[in-house]
């Protein structure tokens, strides 16, 4: 009884039970709201952004892209953000400026009209990543700037009115998003090529816009797209909590951790995901020949000097070595895919230079990074292997300043004549380099020449300057009498068209009556069109002097040191057991084990195995009809340039790129959006592939499947595909009947030889003749214009 009467009139109990009934239901609200606000929200914008009532101005205004180039582009400011097409139909989109991260500034100009800046003041990027209509990839144009925008207008009147308009934008998005939607909806105003311009009476009346009813489908999917969850359980929650939404309150929700809160936000930062990628290891051991002639000449043994002799008896001045079999004793214990990869232990300069503002420092920067490829050479006169057809190389360098990776891939795309394509990129320090080199070899008695025909392509992303360079060819003399000693000669020339800079290097041989200080000598001119700038003179082993023309100021231009040589990058090949068969030191690891235990028999014989499997290998494909398909580069068609397939040239994104990485020779980019949002393509590649995830890559997996980021975008890649079929299956039928056609042409001109030769009156033969002559005229004729038809 007593406790009974405890638990009905003790009021301070009762106090605590409705005190906590009142809590917990008030966080349910609390909650609710919360929810409702965030629905409330992303319709006021979607509806700023696809409502075409909604605009504050619209005209065509100039843009400035990363290459200092202007385009013309339908501009279209609305509540927070300017989007830009490329037609006033709004069809094509390019890109959406978020005017809340924005600054607005007036930018003098020396040319027509009235230049305005939109910028970051924390040079973070300005741009949307997905469009109005959710689009992932804007219409290509120039490459636009990430973290500002200059826009021209065509009088100043025009400018002062968008810089009026762009300021309103940003100070009251909030006020024009829920002004300018109810005008809208009250007024049918109908959006146009003639820029509608809104009052300001109208825009200072704030009404709050009601927010009770649920999205439409179509804009779910734009802000709740798949890709937006950090995973799966995000996404359940997600679907969870609208559920409840539609149902009330739902069930109670005990717990107020920050768990709950961002399970039930959308807008969360993407989960770290692993990424499988090439195992690197840090090459233990490298061979640095010293300077000068002493580390260039090879003391023939007299049992190696017989293999020489045997060897000249094959061979003539001025034919080409490249079928030769050269003896083992003189090979370098590598490939000469490797041997393409020196120039990189000091890719750093590339990593300054693309951060330079002035072009010439820029171009003397290339220079020094240039030269910096040639004091690593092994002692003696030695040669790399000759790669066989289908093998490739990889390896990196890690740049401990920038945290970057250059990463280098070649691959051996034709074996006669013997040509290999490179690429090497670092698109987080602003370049990447590609090329082709056509190795040919000339005898010429005494000595003889290994040429590189070809040239290398510079590229900084951030600038779009390209610098083309060719290479020094490696002459080899005293075959026959006297020491043999491998120079480099020939003049290579490195040109960046853009900017107008060029430099030129001699390789000189040594003259007959030369010292030794006469070995290895280099001279070059840095020049701006036709103007010299600078001389460089000096060794290519050692010291270069550069010389500057106008004040006659000379200093140390490049000296490797041996504190430059502790400095130079570490290089990461790919561990051993990862390795495929056709890599470059996994295939001629028995050729090398050999060699550096000086057994030549044993050298000769794995380097011959190897040679007659390529041989038969050859022979199959004859006998099959079958080209050979390589398996990271292509070659163009059109100019015969071989370009890497899965090449990525777009400028860093620190916002929304992660980290580069390799996988199977394919270089990606980890990246937290799908894909940015202008990307202009400077190299040929292969659409990308990405899985499910709000965190994607930017070059593709070799084996992925799924390269649609939604059930749209998979039934939009479905239809393409059934329209290219469709068209094949048209431009089929076309070749079937042009074929059909030159066969019944075939016909009719056999029956006319018959015809006429069985024939025997003159004048009968003359007429047929005649007449005949004129059908074959008509048919040729027929025959071209169908050729021209379905060409």
């Amino acid at each position: 009884m007593l406790t009974s009467f405890h638990r009905e009139h003790n009021p301070y109990t009762n106090t605590l039970t409705h005190e906590g009934s009142r809590s917990k239901e008030s966080l349910k609200v609390q909650k609710k709201n919360y929810r409702e606000e965030k629905k409330r929200a992303t319709k006021e914008l979607l509806s700023t952004i696809t409502d075409p009532s909604v605009i504050v101005m619209a005209d065509w205004l100039k843009i400035r892209g990363t290459l200092k180039s202007w385009t013309k582009l339908w501009c279209v400011l609305k509540p927070g953000v300017l989007l830009l097409y490329k037609t006033p139909k709004n069809d094509q989109w390019v890109g959406t400026v978020l005017l809340n991260v924005c600054e607005l500034i007036e930018r003098p100009s020396k040319k027509d009209g009235f230049c305005f800046k939109l910028f970051h003041p924390l040079e973070q990027t300005i741009w949307a990543t997905k469009g109005p209509k959710g689009e992932a990839v804007g219409a290509i144009t120039l490459p636009l700037p990430s973290s500002y925008l200059i826009i021209r207008a065509a009088s100043e009147s025009d400018g002062r009115c968008w810089m009026d308009a762009l300021e309103l934008a940003l100070k009251c998005s909030s006020l024009l998003k829920r002004t300018m939607i109810r005008e809208g909806k009250e007024h049918d105003l109908n959006s146009s090529a003639d820029s509608t311009h809104v009052s300001f009476y109208g825009l200072l009346r704030a009404n709050n816009l009601h927010s009770g009813e649920n999205l439409p489908e179509i804009e779910r999917h734009h802000f709740k797209d798949q890709d937006t969850y950090s995973d799966k359980s995000d996404k359940e929650n997600d679907h969870d909590h609208e559920e409840s939404d539609n149902d009330g309150l739902g069930k109670s929700e005990e717990s107020d951790s920050d768990t709950s809160e961002r399970q039930d936000d959308s807008y969360v930062d993407p989960e770290p995901i692993d990424i499988k990628e090439t195992t690197y290891l840090e090459q233990s051991h490298e061979e640095l020949g010293e300077a000068g002639e002493a580390a260039q000449t090879e003391e023939v043994s007299e049992e190696n000097k017989s293999l020489i002799w045997t060897l000249l008896k094959q061979v003539r001045p001025g034919m080409d070595l490249s079928k030769v079999v050269l003896p083992t004793f003189i090979l370098e214990p590598r490939s000469f895919l490797d041997k393409l990869s020196d120039y990189y232990y000091h890719a750093d300069f590339l990593s300054e230079a693309a951060l330079e503002e002035n072009a010439y420092n820029r171009m003397k920067k290339v220079v020094k990074w240039y030269l910096s490829g040639f004091y690593k050479k092994p002692k003696g006169l030695k040669k790399p292997y000759n790669p066989i057809l289908g093998e490739f190389f990889r390896c990196m360098w890690i740049h401990p300043r920038t945290n970057s990776k250059t990463f280098y891939i070649a691959e051996q795309v034709s074996h006669h004549p013997p040509i290999s394509a490179f690429y090497v990129s670092n698109r987080k320090d602003g370049f990447c380099l590609s090329g082709s080199i056509l190795a040919k070899s000339k005898f010429y008695g005494n000595s003889l020449s290994a040429i590189l025909d070809g040239e290398g392509r510079l590229t900084f992303l951030n600038r779009g300057e390209d610098y083309v360079m060719t290479m020094p060819y490696a002459h080899c003399k005293g075959i026959l009498y006297g020491t043999m000693t491998l120079e480099l000669g020939g003049i290579v020339n490195i040109t960046c068209e853009k900017t107008g800079y060029s430099a030129t290097i001699e390789f000189k041989l040594k003259p007959f009556l030369g010292n030794n200080d006469s070995v290895n000598q280099i001279s070059g001119r840095i020049k701006l069109g036709k103007e010299v700038l600078a001389f460089l003179e000096g060794h290519w082993d050692s010291e270069v002097i550069i010389s500057d023309k106008k004040t006659g100021v000379s200093e140390t231009f490049w000296n490797p040191t041996s504190d430059i040589k502790q400095r130079r990058l570490h290089r990461y090949t790919v561990k051993l057991e990862e390795q495929d068969d056709f890599e470059s030191e996994k295939l001629w690891q028995q050729v090398t084990k050999a060699i550096i235990n000086k057994d030549q028999t044993e050298a000769t014989q794995e380097k011959y195995i190897l040679e007659e499997a390529q041989r038969k290998s050859a022979k199959e494909r004859k006998l099959k009809d079958e080209e050979w398909t390589c398996k990271l580069f292509d070659q163009d068609s059109v100019t015969g340039e071989w370009h890497y397939k899965y090449a990525d040239t777009r400028p860093w994104d620190p916002l929304n790129d992660m980290i580069q990485f390799e996988k199977d020779g394919t270089i990606q980019t980890k990246v937290r959006h799908r894909t940015p949002m202008v990307t202009v393509p400077k190299i040929k590649r292969k659409p990308s592939s990405l899985k499910k995830g709000e965190c994607g890559f930017s070059s593709p997996e070799p084996d992925n499947q799924d390269s649609s980021g939604s059930e749209a975008q998979l039934m939009k890649h479905n239809t393409r595909i059934r329209k290219k079929g469709a068209d094949l299956g048209e431009l089929q039928s076309a070749v079937e009947s042009i074929k059909k056609t030159q066969e019944d042409i075939k016909r009719e001109i056999m029956a006319l030889r018959n015809r006429v030769t069985s024939n025997s009156s003159p004048w009968d033969y003359h007429s047929l003749q005649f007449k005949h002559y004129v059908f074959i005229v008509l048919m040729v004729l027929l025959q071209l214009i169908i050729n021209v038809l379905f060409k």
